[in-house]
């Protein structure tokens, strides 16, 4: 009988010690979140039905799964733990995340495990174009941890798994999730001179929860990574994506929106927050899937050549038939 699974319930990272063994490496860690570790506990509110999903069964997840294993890669399917990793993996579309599994910051929202990162793995990028080819990805997003630590942000990183995909799977379209790459001069204009299809940076949320929900990052700093990256490359799809629920207000949304149209920013992604443990920010609200369609079609008033918003749209989720639609749209 299917059993219906949430957050909760997605892989977890002591599931895939053996395909991540490296110094640093998160299964090897006894805390994900160790800077969370003292924190009071914040419970979630019960999960409304539009959340659930099934569990993921099919031989097609397993498949992938093994292709993932095989060439001892991350995934931010199941480092973030997405609702959506049964789905997706099943029509083996999976979300490699390079340069390891541990993340220099903090944020209250997420489930990527945080700490000191071991050295980049000079094979890897290799391997997710070897990947990507056995896939057989007409579309593939390649994401990250940030890297602080590196003198560039893994920019360079980035350029060289482009070049392998493309050197594996030529006829694969690359959309690049990127960190903001804060004090990192020069390091956006590296990754655009990969010529991805697509440039992706996730503001995540509305300026005035930045403190609260992602306090390693500068929201201003994100806006204008977006609209720098369109005034270097003009022709290239720019997207961002955030996440509701946190406690913005629809006021605050609709300004996000703006600031992103005024960034020249062709789509957005729009989801609802799942809180990963109880040491992680609060859930405020579930919002409604109706709420979710008043969103789409205020951000289609405002210019978006493409919009994507319900409980359970995450930034890679269906971006390969997404990428179409914007093909289609700009023409």
């Amino acid at each position: 009988m299917n059993r219906c699974w949430t957050l909760m319930d997605a892989p977890s990272t002591s599931d895939r010690a053996t395909a991540h063994t490296g110094t640093g490496s998160a299964a090897a860690r006894p805390y994900r979140h160790p800077e969370k570790r003292l924190r009071p506990d914040n419970p979630s509110p019960r999960k409304p039905p539009w959340i659930r999903v099934k569990a993921p069964t099919s031989k097609a997840y397993a498949e992938t799964r093994r292709i993932v294993r095989e060439h001892g890669l991350a995934t931010v399917c199941e480092e973030a733990g997405c609702p959506n990793i049964g789905e997706c993996w099943a029509q083996r579309h999976a979300t490699m995340m390079i340069m390891g599994e541990i993340c220099t910051r903090a944020c209250a929202f997420c489930n990527v495990a945080t700490g000191k990162p071991g050295a980049l793995d000079p094979s890897e990028p290799e391997n997710v174009g070897k990947a990507v080819a056995k896939l057989g990805l007409a579309h593939v997003v390649i994401t990250s941890v940030d890297r602080d630590d590196l003198e560039d942000g893994g920019a360079s990183h980035f350029v060289e798994t482009v070049g392998w995909i493309r050197a594996y799977a030529p006829a694969t379209t690359v959309e690049l999730l990127t960190p903001d790459f804060l004090r990192k001069p020069g390091a956006l204009e590296i990754v655009l001179a990969a010529k991805p299809d697509v440039f992706n940076h996730n503001l995540e949320t509305v300026p005035g929860l930045y403190g609260a929900v992602r306090p390693g990052a500068r929201y201003y700093h994100s806006v204008r990574l977006l609209e720098r990256a369109k005034e270097l490359a003009p022709g290239l799809f720019t997207k961002s994506g955030m996440m509701v629920g946190l406690g913005e207000t629809r006021e605050e949304v609709a300004q996000t929106m703006d600031d992103l149209r005024c960034a020249d920013v062709d789509f957005l992604t729009i989801g609802q927050y799942l809180q990963p443990t109880s040491k992680h920010h609060p859930v405020d609200r579930f919002v409604a899937p109706e709420e979710f369609e008043a969103y789409a079609a205020l951000a289609r008033a405002k210019g978006f050549l493409l919009v994507s918003a319900s409980p359970l749209t995450r930034s890679s989720y269906h971006a390969d038939s997404d990428f179409a639609k914007l093909k289609a749209a700009r023409g």
